[in-house]
């Protein structure tokens, strides 16, 4: 049957982006030479799965995939919020000595029922787990960062943001705004974020603590570099400090061919060591010890109504779904990974129809690694998108989802899934 424990559902349901940046309003306040600006968005979807069932489930070793049921039956209904939870975000800016200077923090409620403090990393300590009577939501902070700089050095970031590697995938993706695979929505207790096409077409973004140097604009290129606080991979190993921090980079190409004509495309790098040790206090050694390194490219273009994306990831030690997840053996032997997805859109009116396809593999780390190991996500999912204010949108999505192992295992599952997008 499908390893479909309750920390892997944790964990899937954990990865959203935020729409706040791109918001179709906000509440500018200025005082002064300061300038304090909200951003944010609430999102509820109903949301209905029907999963490969009990009695046909095959085990495969995941995190994410299609859903399975149980004893009780193979479809589970569930009303929360989709890919991304809600969001209030705050913004304060000003101008001193020739140097803009801004903070942000981003605070991400949900509406499903949590017990612990995290909306997303939930603490089930009773078999009632925490969908219960008397529950109530958590808060998460995913953002907290500053910025200074101009047009002419360029802008330093520094704090908790969202990372380089795999974000133009995600903030990009048609179901950001919807649900795409249900993730833990289909269980019986659902988290706040849903997974999109994380874990089918890319790996999730994240947030991390980093420091980051992005330079001004140069002919329509710009280049990001920085450093980030390594974070430990999950894959049964026992991981120590590390003495070098993360590196990740990214390049960006902009070109306007027309008023309605336009073409973006990216290119990142990350890369951090992995050091474990065996045993604790004075008898611990050390342990297995290998490098993660991955790349991904992404291309959009637009034309009219029309838009196409696409895009690309390889990573060897990267995992899968989430940075550093299942990537290695647990002996310190890493996996190698890549997936793509690609989309289109057409709008017309107040209206947009989009589909988008997704792929995303985990290599075998050698012969003697887990047979039951996932090697394909696959998904397609279809949406409709209706702006019926600029603010406000009512959207249905369907979403067909296939996980497959190394040894042949498979399951398959769909969900679809109507609800509202508000954002300010």
């Amino acid at each position: 049957m499908q390893n479909s424990n309750k920390r892997a559902f944790r964990l899937a349901a954990a990865f959203a982006a935020t729409l706040a940046a791109t918001a179709a309003g906000a509440v500018d306040i200025v005082s002064g030479d300061w300038k304090f600006s909200v951003n944010g968005n609430i999102n509820v979807d109903y949301i209905y799965s029907s999963c490969q069932s009990a009695s046909s489930a095959e085990r495969i070793d995941t995190v994410g995939g299609a859903c399975t049921g149980s004893a009780s039956g193979s479809s589970v209904s569930n009303v929360g919020n989709g890919l991304l939870p809600a969001a209030i975000t705050f913004g304060i800016s000003t101008t001193q000595n020739g140097y803009d200077i801004a903070a942000h923090f981003g605070l991400y409620p949900g509406i499903a029922s949590n017990d612990s403090g995290s909306p997303n990393l939930q603490q089930n300590s009773t078999a009632f787990g925490t969908n219960v009577g008397l529950a109530t939501t958590g808060l998460d902070v995913r953002q907290v960062y500053l910025t200074f700089g101009n047009k002419e050095i360029g802008t330093f970031t520094f704090g908790r943001n969202f990372g380089l590697f795999g974000f133009d995938a995600i903030i990009n993706d048609m179901t950001l705004p919807g649900v795409g695979v249900g993730g833990s929505a289909s269980t019986a207790s659902p988290s706040n974020t849903t997974l999109g096409s994380i874990g089918f077409g890319y790996l999730y973004v994240d947030t991390l603590a980093q420091m980051d140097y992005t330079t001004p604009d140069i002919a329509g290129f710009n280049f990001t570099a920085g450093i980030f606080a390594p974070i430990n991979p999950i894959d049964g190993t026992n991981y120590t400090a590390r003495k070098a921090p993360g590196f990740h980079g990214k390049a960006t190409y902009t070109l306007k061919m027309a008023d309605d004509m336009k073409f973006y495309a990216s290119a990142t790098f990350i890369t951090q060591k992995e050091n474990s040790q065996v045993g604790t206090g004075a008898t611990a050694v050390n342990g297995p010890a290998y490098t993660s390194t991955g790349a991904d490219i992404f291309a959009k273009f637009d034309v009219a109504g029309f838009e196409v994306d696409a895009s690309y990831y390889y990573g060897k030690g990267m995992g899968t779904t989430g940075l550093f997840i299942l990537a290695s053996d647990g002996a310190g032997n890493a996996r190698k990974s890549d997936g793509y997805l690609i989309q289109g859109t057409y709008t017309v009116g107040a209206v947009k129809f989009g589909v988008n396809y997704g792929v995303s593999k985990l290599d075998l780390a050698n012969a003697a690694d887990d047979p039951f190991l996932l090697e394909k996500n696959s998904k397609v999912t279809g949406g409709i998108y209706y702006s019926l204010t600029k603010n406000l949108t009512l959207l249905g999505e369907v979403s067909g989802v296939k996980t497959q192992a190394h040894n042949g295992n498979e399951n398959k599952s769909t969900n679809g899934n109507f609800g509202a997008f508000m954002s300010f």
